[in-house]
């Protein structure tokens, strides 16, 4: 699935820049002075035309000996690359963009190593260094191969403003915070904390998403939006989950040790719903938004309101997949009955109601 195979990593770009922009013309003419087209003067205005896109020119990486160009049939690659061209012919403009960040790259993992770390970079933290850092972690782990795969379909097939693959893998903050958290998660199971924690600060900084190195997340995740998504240490994400922006998977205090939700497989989570705690939410639940969860909830439940209380439950498909969070009716019915018999009972709510079927 990966592009490259063995253990060595591919050069890095400054060493591609020299290697690979060569000075024809120069020579032709017998002139030994650096010339506009000189390899040093198009880096340089490469990146003032194009800043650190211009990192990506007609380079690709050379090979080591012992690595190879894998031959096997990658589907979500061959169409990103379609959908680049495309763009380009339609968006001339947007060409050298298009070409840098996808054209240019041998596999998926080098197009996202790419635009994540022109993402993230900072006056102190290159983005060569960091296209080192990614392209290390992901083309040794099959895993994330997998996840990163999985998870831009999850956005194509359930994100209606995500046009193509080409707009998540480019665009969308949601997939970028969730793949640079990836690679610190694979980089904190080393023992590489630091840099872990380094790189959660930038995807906080720059995206609005935090999450911290050591939560677990699986694969096939939807992350709408991501705007102010926080996910804590002991949290555990299940696969094809969908969160909407302004998710908490929170804490309820200063205690140590397992003390986050842990979200099951299929679970929709609505836009701004705090879950605190170490409970669990069960497979295929779907929490509305806005709703204050503070105990298990379970599978294939819908729970609403503060704090959260089963209203229902949901038939069929997981909710994470169908994408329908609109449990207002069933919510305003059920805060209605209480709101009533608070009234009959002098303002003293009777036990827990639960309102079944949808």
């Amino acid at each position: 699935m990966a592009c490259l195979s063995g253990g060595e990593n591919w050069v890095s770009l400054p060493k591609m820049l020299s290697r690979r922009v060569s000075l024809t013309d120069d020579k032709q003419n017998g002139d030994d002075k650096p010339s506009f087209f000189s390899p040093q003067s198009m880096a340089y205005r490469l990146e003032k035309v194009f800043p650190v896109y211009a990192l990506g020119f007609n380079s690709k990486p050379e090979l080591d000996s012992d690595m190879s160009v894998s031959d096997s049939d990658d589907p979500i690659w061959d169409e990103v690359r379609r959908e680049a061209k495309l763009e380009a012919e339609r968006e001339p403009i947007l060409s050298s963009f298009l070409y840098a960040s996808i054209l240019a790259h041998d596999c998926l993992e080098q197009a996202l190593g790419f635009v994540l770390a022109n993402r993230l970079q900072n006056p102190t933290l290159l983005a060569t260094q960091l296209m080192d850092i990614f392209n290390d972690v992901m083309m040794r782990d099959t895993g994330i191969q997998r996840s990163i795969r999985l998870d831009v379909q999850a956005f194509k097939d359930r994100d209606p403003s995500c046009l193509s693959y080409c707009t998540a893998l480019l665009y969308f903050k949601g997939y970028h915070s969730l793949q640079v958290h990836r690679v610190a998660h694979a980089l904190w199971n080393q023992g590489r904390k630091v840099l872990a924690l380094a790189l959660q600060s930038r995807i906080s900084e720059v995206f609005g998403v935090d999450i911290h190195p050591a939560a677990k997340i699986g694969e096939g995740i939807l992350l709408d939006h991501g705007t102010g998504v926080v996910i804590g240490e002991t949290a555990v994400v299940g696969n094809r989950v969908s969160l909407m922006q302004g998710v908490t998977l929170g804490g309820t205090g200063k205690e140590i040790g397992d003390r986050h939700p842990k979200v099951g497989d299929g679970a929709l989570i609505g836009a701004s719903a705090n879950i605190l705690g170490n409970i669990k939410i069960g497979q295929g639940a779907m929490i509305a938004a806005g709703s204050l969860v503070l105990k298990d909830v379970p599978a294939h439940s819908m729970v609403a309101g503060i704090p959260a209380k089963v209203i229902g439950y949901v038939d069929g498909n997981d909710p994470s997949l169908t994408m329908k969070h609109d449990a207002t009716k069933d919510f305003f019915e059920y805060a209605a009955v209480n709101f009533r018999d608070a009234r009959s009972t002098g303002g003293q709510v009777p036990g827990d109601r639960i309102k079944e079927g949808t």
